[in-house]
């Protein structure tokens, strides 16, 4: 299954809470960080917030930047992103805003619960998940019927939980706001449970005017080797790159994918391009990106072959270019076999020189489809 990359984004007081108990928003976030929070909205393909949260807040959910939508459609993306909500119950207003702003909107279900929307007449696609919410389920239908690569989750604290329960979650940013409410019935960002994540990630902190914004990558389970949707989504593509490499009886096809911290795309690449029949995938990748650029320090490169230590047409195998670059994490699907190199160790030779290397074996036959000619052969 393949996944968007899921962003959750949430702003809280200092001791924990989302919101007092009175009948108006509280408002955590500064106006500067009101701005920031839409440009992250004009960068994805689609927000979702949960059922309760239209109750309480009645969000139009918009990106209200004219010239960043501008710069959508300029990009060949609808004005707005996709509107996506969810409800186990089918308890929903037809009269909020969420409704009857923005653009597509796509709501998801239960079975119980989809007997209830489907008398509301709601302008939207209605998909039900079975008796119960399935969120992985729910990940698949947006990537696939929608195309969504990068989903930003905006609340409530279930939705929040959920996602970083089953370790669903490719980053969250947080906002702390310098202010306290001390009231034990007002919702808070998390509840309990047991959570998937272990130790976050830092990313970032940043002051925005009197607030601080975190950003963390969680971890999946397995401590620092982690993995996680976002690691399968790019592993994935890199895995397809292999397949537009020309074939060749005397070297693999690899592609790879190089991608910042932040989940953006830096550059990608694969084995033979453009014609050139020695360049490999990650001297392609690498290639496009300028040696200075900062982000290459947290990156990650994602390559369907393990990076080589060994080549005879250039002085420089893939290993070096990657610590040459300064990228200090590899996430791959296939150890590379003796049939051009023995004893090739592209993973042990990078993990003594510092980089975290994780190697996802379940993507290992992708990687083979295109290597065919030279696996069966052996």
């Amino acid at each position: 299954m393949q996944y968007p990359y899921v962003l959750l984004s949430a702003a809280v007081s200092l001791d924990g809470y989302l919101d007092d108990t009175g009948p108006d928003r509280l408002l955590l976030s500064s106006p500067a960080d009101f701005d920031r929070v839409d440009e992250v909205r004009a960068s994805v393909d689609a927000i979702m917030i949960g059922a309760g949260t239209i109750r309480a807040d009645n969000p139009r959910l918009l990106v209200n930047d004219p010239q960043r939508r501008v710069a959508r459609i300029a990009a060949g993306k609808p004005e707005y992103p996709l509107k996506v909500t969810v409800t186990a119950t089918g308890d929903l207003d037809p009269d909020t805003r969420f409704w009857h702003t923005g653009g597509e909107k796509v709501l998801y279900t239960t079975e119980k619960g989809a007997e209830r929307v489907a008398a509301l007449g709601l302008a939207a696609e209605v998909v039900a998940l079975g008796p119960e919410l399935d969120w992985p389920a729910l990940l698949t239908h947006l990537h696939e019927a929608h195309g969504v690569d990068r989903l930003m989750v905006e609340g409530g604290g279930t939705l929040h939980t959920q996602f970083l329960r089953q370790g669903l979650a490719d980053e969250l940013q947080l906002v702390v706001a310098p202010l306290f409410v001390g009231d034990p019935e007002a919702p808070r960002l998390f509840g309990p449970g047991g959570y998937q994540s272990g130790r976050l990630r830092l990313l970032e902190t940043r002051e925005i005017e009197d607030v601080v914004l975190m950003r963390y990558a969680p971890r999946a389970p397995g401590g620092d080797a982690s993995t996680s949707a976002a690691d399968r989504h790019w592993l994935r593509l890199a895995c397809e790159l292999a397949a537009q490499c020309p074939p060749s009886r005397t070297a693999f096809s690899v592609g790879a994918v190089v991608v910042a911290a932040d989940g953006t795309e830096l550059a990608r690449g694969h084995s033979r391009e453009a014609g050139n029949p020695v360049v490999h995938a990650e001297e392609a990748a690498l290639a496009k990106i300028p040696p200075a650029d900062p982000r290459l320090a947290t990156a990650t490169v994602y390559t369907s072959l393990e990076p080589c230590t060994h080549r005879a047409s250039r002085p420089h195998p893939c290993a070096e270019l990657i610590l040459r670059a300064g990228v200090r994490r590899v996430v791959t699907a296939w150890r590379e076999p003796d049939t051009f190199v023995a004893a090739a160790d592209g993973t042990g030779t990078l993990r003594r020189r510092g980089v975290r290397v994780v190697v996802l074996a379940e993507y290992e036959e992708l990687a083979k489809v295109p290597n065919a000619h030279l696996t069966d052969a052996r």
